[in-house]
């Protein structure tokens, strides 16, 4: 995933809303418990907060990486 949005890079802030390795949308970052923006927190709790948001909204929160690997909401090994 990580890779899909942001070739790995984790503290990426392309200024165009999202943030970090997994392109978090800071409302999303913060309704997960997140603080600060994702692009200052590590790798590991980037990963932590995606995991909730999947399991709160499946592949949703990454609609452009959904569709690009043609992912259903409880896909899980790709």
């Amino acid at each position: 995933m990580a890779w899909c949005e942001s070739r790995n890079t984790w503290d990426v802030d392309t200024g165009n809303g999202y943030y970090g390795g997994l392109q978090f949308a800071l409302g999303s970052w913060q309704w997960m418990g997140g603080e600060g923006s994702p692009s200052d927190a590590t790798r590991e709790e980037q990963i932590y907060r995606a995991n909730l948001l999947w399991q709160a909204q499946g592949w949703n929160g990454w609609p452009g990486c959904k569709a690009y690997f043609g992912w259903s909401r409880w896909q899980t090994s790709q």
